[in-house]
């Protein structure tokens, strides 16, 4: 990745307990090392518990700031990490889910990994979307109008916004690149409607 430029923003909505380590910490530090501002929110202001692979404790993360803080109009990118956990209590919040609607009506992108689609599904945004996600979800992501597909990395622009989407941490290399791409195309076309 070229260095961004300093002002990119991007937004990573997770819950206190549960989130996919790698999900999480692998794109937030790539981004960061890149020159792109990098924002966790999560319910309130205590330490984010990461899991390794659904169970076992990983790194402990402070959020910066809580998902009713966020202001999702002076973000760039949106990330929606997965974990079980993390991504079935997420998608109970009412303000996550307006935080994708957000993104989706201003047409920016969304990145989201493994279990994170389910956020996508509960807000009405996956209908007509080519996208994949850890296997168990394929069938609720089906029933939410989506085309499932066993890839390491799908991008999908249907519906007026780009949506990056990978299978579990073993294709971070993947979405990496697939957020990577989102973000210099949007840079080339910020401004445009």
């Amino acid at each position: 990745m070229t260095r961004e430029a300093p002002d990119t923003k991007v937004l990573a909505i997770v819950t206190n307990y549960g989130v996919e380590q790698d999900e999480l910490l692998v794109p937030v530090r790539h981004l960061r090392e890149n020159g792109v501002q990098v924002d966790i929110a999560a319910p309130d202001r205590d330490d984010i518990h990461t899991l390794v692979r659904d169970k076992d404790p990983g790194e402990t993360v402070r959020p910066t700031l809580t998902l009713d803080e966020v202001d999702a109009s002076g973000y760039d990118l949106l990330i929606i990490p997965g974990g079980t956990i993390n991504a079935d209590t997420l998608r109970l919040r009412q303000k996550a889910v307006d935080i994708v609607l957000a993104f989706t009506t201003a047409g920016r992108p969304i990145a989201s990994i493994c279990h994170g689609p389910w956020l996508l599904a509960e807000a009405g945004v996956a209908f007509g979307k080519q996208l994949t996600s850890f296997p168990s979800l394929r069938t609720d992501l089906g029933n939410a109008g989506a085309s499932w597909t066993n890839e390491p990395m799908v991008t999908d622009d249907a519906n007026g916004w780009r949506l990056v989407t990978s299978r579990n941490p073993d294709d971070l290399e993947h979405f990496l690149r697939g957020i990577d791409t989102a973000l210099r195309l949007r840079s080339t076309t910020a401004g445009v409607p």
